[in-house]
């Protein structure tokens, strides 16, 4: 697969660009464990081209990243050129454009899956950002507004014809939010058009290594993305492309293996943030996602996500290794809501 000259290789793995979690410490372990492509979290145009530094920072690329793409978010036309040259100036290996957020801080206000609202907008925007950079550009969307309205199909063939060199479908309409199962059938059905020529990208529901081979078979995608099933269980990508490669299950992980990359994670989140309380803070989004289904957790879980110093984490973190030595988790009945 390749976007632009970018050699990807054949069917490469790409962790899912999600705010306030595809930071440095989190791509760090995703591509640990064979994750392809990264994102950075979703850059605000309006915020970038003021030169907010929050939002630099996040632009912020580091070797092992690569490839990797900045996503751009915005509902202004100018503005997200404007923010596209800007972004082009930190070297990411391609620019991509937000057309499927669902949330309604974005969404609500013409932007990411707004868009899909007002296509005309939509391709009007990725063509002057396509033709403004040198980079290639891509974009990630969804079905449809609705179920009364998914023109995938042809929003597809639109984005192709102005210059978009990738896409990546979330199979899910905005409506749907997370809710409800992905539908995988009109990815299928932009794949299979005769017109597309660009690569597309399968996202939605891909839990583990069997439903992501169900689903590239069903669609015969180009690549897959990973997002929530990802969190708090970065080595999917591991799993998954052992049991394409060779349709061996990779076994579950222990929990004392578990606690050594919650560890690995906190300390490159403290090395990028250099703030003790900040760090222990970005990872209590993580903490319970790493630690599915374990019994008797209840108490720990709590103290975890209570717990304000580095010191009292790795206490607790050690406890927890000590106490299921012996137990592996199991994620088959995580729910990614």
């Amino acid at each position: 697969m390749k976007i632009g000259n970018l050699e990807l290789g054949a069917l490469p793995l790409f962790l899912a660009p999600m705010e306030d979690v595809t930071y440095k410490s989190f791509r760090y372990l995703c591509k640990k464990y064979g994750a392809d492509v990264m994102y950075t979290e979703f850059v605000a145009s309006e915020a970038l081209i003021r030169d907010v530094a929050r939002t630099r920072k996040k632009m912020t690329i580091f070797e092992f990243d690569r490839p990797l793409a900045i996503q751009l978010y915005g509902s202004n036309i100018a503005s997200m050129v404007a923010a596209a040259k800007v972004a082009e100036e930190a070297q990411p290996d391609f620019i991509d454009l937000n057309f499927g957020c669902p949330m309604k801080k974005i969404a609500g206000k013409g932007a990411g899956a707004g868009l899909l609202q007002d296509i005309p907008k939509m391709v009007e925007m990725a063509e002057a950002v396509a033709k403004a950079v040198n980079v290639p550009v891509t974009a990630k969307t969804r079905l449809g507004w609705d179920h009364t309205d998914k023109p995938i199909v042809e929003v597809a063939e639109r984005l192709q014809d102005v210059g978009i060199q990738a896409l990546a479908i979330h199979g899910r309409t905005r409506s749907q939010i997370y809710s409800g199962e992905a539908d995988w059938s009109l990815i299928g059905a932009v794949k299979n058009n005769p017109r597309m020529k660009i690569p597309i990208i399968g996202n939605g529901d891909i839990t583990g290594p069997e439903k992501a081979k169900q689903l590239l078979e069903q669609t015969g995608v180009d690549g897959l993305m990973i997002g929530r099933a990802a969190i708090g269980r970065p080595w999917i990508f591991r799993e998954v492309r052992t049991y394409l490669d060779s349709g061996e299950l990779t076994p579950p992980p222990t929990v004392p293996f578990v606690v050594e990359n919650v560890k690995d994670q906190f300390q490159q989140s403290l090395s990028w943030k250099d703030d003790e309380k900040r760090a222990v803070r970005e990872m209590r989004r993580h903490f319970a996602r790493y630690f599915p289904n374990l019994p008797d957790f209840r108490e720990l879980r709590i103290s975890l996500l209570r717990a304000e110093e580095m010191p009292e984490v790795f206490r607790l973190l050690d406890l927890i290794a000590e106490r299921y030595a012996g137990t592996t988790v199991d994620y088959s009945h995580v729910g990614l809501k």
